[in-house]
């Protein structure tokens, strides 16, 4: 487990200086960044062999925890969740922002295993799979407090747990932290071995959270987040003989944060340190795109970055990095010629399946009676990857239902068809503001009576305006018979992005039925 063949930090040629500093930032330059776009936080990486596996944070979406995997660290794909069946996390009825909480992956004699917070659910829960692309076990339930657990053996096979010490009330307010907490257990049944000890409190910033603990050389390293989630957000790094401590702290700490600079990256952290199968050492950390003149707006919410990482005395020093804007924006294609549900599909506290099926190259979702403010809605989603494009469908609606782009329950702009007539609508907590399609009719629609809705992210404010301050701007409309697009309503996309919403997650786009079925065909999201 991550522990490397030779003791990677005391060696002389893993010393650099500052010049090899600059070389690295020069090849991170080349290096597809985020490795993986759209909200997809807390990255947490392992590798078996020649593979990478990586896992995310999933809040309330359904199914949970995904997995990604790579073989050369630049490109990854998708296969599988962790979380694939009703009972592995609550779900239903969890309330905001509960759900799936910063996992850690790593892989031990043979067996995968991810343990995680399931928050204002089932607690801190320890999930097996002799597969990373599953199927998982059903989730042990661990009897300690705190989030953002991690596990790592010793040579003796002893398993500790490591927890950030998060204390809540009943209510959901905040009552304090207590820095890094750790505790010996049975990694096969999930029983404490004893009581958990206070481990660190980090290097001093606040909120010390997402632990990672590593031997790596002669020394046991204690890897944190601290300085909270948003631009404070920061990593550092203690070191000891033992597992158990005490930790000398870093003289360089935080060993990586964007605080104070203008990258384009912002609020970089909660990282872990992972070896490559040629001996080289990275570290992925969650990070944000702010958009507009002074970057003030992130539309996507936190996604995963990967930069490379070299030794100093014995110290992890961490590249700079930034985005990589050659890297081709991803585009996404779904026909529904597969009557199981792509990958990227997700349920709001609830699977897919269990709101819709697909047939005949269709996805009908049912209604339930629940509008997009309800905690489960009849709604299938995906993450918006894209900054700026289109997503585009085919939708037809027997009832009440239609297109969405959600960021949460209060928060969410949508194309909605109501007894044949279409309208779209922003709902920002509070405020509702609805735009009718005068122009839409049943003339808009083809021979089977789907019309085609798009939504479309754009930035082309003009500059020393108000509007330049922005990430971007959200087309709704829908396209007539003979082409032509029809915008019914532009919405401001700072709106919808995570300082504003101050939101774990990011936007997503899909569809939902409120009443009778709301059927989809041919959903495309293409990049600019």
């Amino acid at each position: 487990w991550l522990r490397p063949s030779s003791p990677g930090p005391c060696r002389k040629d893993r010393q650099v200086g500052q010049g090899l500093r600059n070389r690295a930032f020069l090849v991170m330059s080349n290096r597809p960044n985020p490795i993986i776009p759209g909200f997809n936080p807390d990255p947490s990486i392992v590798r078996v062999g020649s593979d990478y596996y990586l896992v995310n944070s999933t809040f309330e979406y359904l199914p949970g925890l995904p997995i990604y995997h790579s073989k050369d660290l630049d490109t990854w794909q998708l296969i599988g969740h962790v979380a694939t069946r009703p009972g592995q996390l609550r779900g239903a009825g969890v309330k905001p922002p509960g759900g799936a909480w910063a996992p850690t992956i790593r892989f031990h004699q043979g067996l995968f295993y991810v343990v995680v917070t399931d928050f204002f659910g089932r607690g801190n829960l320890l999930f097996t799979s002799e597969n990373a692309a599953g199927p998982w076990s059903d989730g042990i339930q661990l009897d300690i407090g705190g989030i953002d657990p991690d596990l790592a053996w010793d040579e003796k096979g002893d398993c500790y747990l490591s927890v950030s010490g998060l204390t809540l009330g009943s209510e959901g307010g905040f009552e304090g932290h207590n820095g890094i907490s750790q505790v010996k257990i049975n990694h096969h049944t999930g029983e404490l071995l004893e009581s958990p000890r206070h481990l660190w409190r980090g290097s001093g910033l606040m909120f010390a959270e997402g632990p990672h603990l590593y031997r790596i050389g002669e020394y046991w390293y204690l890897l944190t987040a601290e300085g909270g989630t948003d631009r404070g957000h920061a990593v550092a790094i203690g070191r000891s003989k033992s597992p158990e401590g005490p930790w000398e702290n870093n003289p360089a700490n935080p060993i990586t944060t964007a605080a104070g600079t203008n990258r384009r990256v912002q609020n970089t952290g909660h990282a872990d340190l992972f070896e490559d199968a040629e001996g080289n050492w990275h570290m992925v950390m969650l990070g944000v795109r702010p958009r507009g003149m002074i970057g003030a707006y992130s539309p996507l919410g936190r996604e995963t970055f990967l930069t490379d990482v070299t030794w100093q005395d014995g110290w992890p020093v961490v590249a700079s990095f930034d985005t990589n804007e050659s890297t081709p924006a991803p585009k996404f294609i779904d026909d529904f010629g597969n009557e199981n549900f792509d990958l990227e599909w997700m349920g709001v506290r609830q699977l897919p399946q269990e709101v819709a099926t697909i047939a005949n190259r269709t996805m009908h979702i049912k209604g339930n009676q629940r509008s997009l403010n309800d905690y489960e809605p009849a709604a299938v989603l995906k993450r918006q990857r894209i900054l700026l494009g289109t997503a585009s469908s085919k939708v037809k609606v027997q009832g009440i239902g239609g297109m969405v782009l959600r960021y949460n329950e209060t928060t969410h702009y949508e194309l909605e068809i109501n007894d044949g007539k279409l309208s779209a609508s922003a709902n920002l907590s509070t405020i509702r503001q609805v735009v009718s399609a005068e122009n839409f009719s049943s003339a808009a629609l083809d021979i089977e009576g789907f019309a085609t809705l798009f939504i479309t992210f754009r930035q082309d404010a003009k500059p020393y305006t108000p509007e330049i301050l922005t990430c971007d701007f959200v087309d709704l409309g829908f396209v007539d018979a003979l082409g032509q697009h029809h915008t019914v309503a532009s919405f401001d996309g700072r709106h919808m992005s995570s300082e504003v919403l101050s939101s774990f997650t990011g936007r997503a786009i899909g569809f939902y039925s409120i009443t009778g079925e709301t059927q989809v065909r041919s959903y495309r999201e293409l990049p600019q």
